[in-house]
């Protein structure tokens, strides 16, 4: 059993379906779940929250039915909302200690805990400003922070990196990564877009139309294509020269960018990448297998984007 378990989970709106039969299971680490907007990836949360009740099917969060057992699933269990729920007149650590004392934390321990997680995202000196005057990414941040405050066993982040921009958003990454991976809370993230869970997430599940495409680790999803990118040292152009020896040689390769991606076509493919390299006097910087990424793996489960 996962963290989280559905069978058959189904959510019909009058004129949408959001949920379709759904049925997966969620390990313990950090799980992306990936699809485009309008997939049903914030209706699956709110269901998992007890938030929604659905239509058909049953859903195991925690060994706990969202259903019947909300107010516990709660308890266990930290949210990220998408959108900006902030107030704008309250300072980070004031809602901070007071989402984690409506956790069931003391006081005492609550400010305790507002101290620390507030270090963690990055706010310990903006936590007595009002939250109105924060920028986006800290807005995120503060967001997170009263997500975890209560030392959840598990929490659902909704498109968290919505709204940064590039640097916010690889810092955003990080810290959840190391959410997952150092403070041992299980995470659950969604987001549309493909390539940033590669480096985050431990698993992935890809739904489309409210139904499950695929649902693996990210290693399997991102296995190898067969093919290596070759770099070499030498004058502008050499990738060209040792692309055309290879194809003289019989080997399919072609460029990318000033690298060359050949396809191994047998064992004996590699000692042939060396030796051209060799003979035309050039250095080879490194050899690196190609992996598929989460776009091709999503096209080839034939969801949409």
């Amino acid at each position: 059993m996962g963290v989280v378990d559905t069978q058959a989970l189904t959510v019909q709106y009058p004129r949408v379906r959001a949920l379709d039969d759904l049925a997966l299971s969620i390990p313990i680490g950090v799980t992306g779940i990936v699809g485009v907007n309008g997939a049903g990836k914030s209706t699956l949360l709110k269901v998992l929250l007890g938030l929604l009740r659905p239509t058909a099917g049953q859903a195991r969060v925690l060994g706990l039915d969202p259903t019947t057992d909300g107010a516990r699933v709660r308890e266990r269990v930290g949210y990220m909302p998408e959108h900006d729920c902030l107030p704008a007149d309250v300072s980070a650590a004031e809602f901070v200690m007071h989402m984690g004392i409506m956790s069931g934390l003391p006081r005492t321990v609550a400010r305790e805990r507002t101290s620390d997680v507030l270090r963690h995202v990055g706010l310990a000196e903006e936590r007595h400003r009002p939250m109105g005057g924060y920028s986006t990414g800290m807005k995120q941040r503060a967001k997170l922070a009263q997500a975890i405050v209560h030392s959840p066993e598990l929490v659902f982040l909704d498109e968290p990196t919505n709204g940064l921009d590039p640097r916010s958003r690889d810092d955003m990454l990080d810290l959840i990564g190391r959410i997952g991976h150092d403070f041992g809370i299980s995470v659950t993230v969604t987001s549309h877009l493909l390539g940033e869970l590669e480096r985050t997430a431990d698993n992935i599940v890809v739904i489309d139309g409210g139904r499950l495409l695929r649902a693996s680790s990210t290693a399997d999803l991102t296995h190898t294509t067969g093919n290596v990118l070759v770099e070499v040292l030498g004058p502008a152009g050499c990738d060209q020269v040792v692309g055309q020896a290879l194809l003289d040689r019989g080997i399919r390769a072609w460029p990318v960018g000033n690298r060359i991606e050949v396809q191994v076509q047998s064992p004996g493919t590699l000692d042939v990448i060396r030796d051209v390299v060799v003979d035309l006097g050039l250095g080879l910087i490194r050899v690196q297998e190609v992996h598929h990424t989460l776009e091709e793996v999503f096209s080839a489960a034939g969801g949409t984007r």
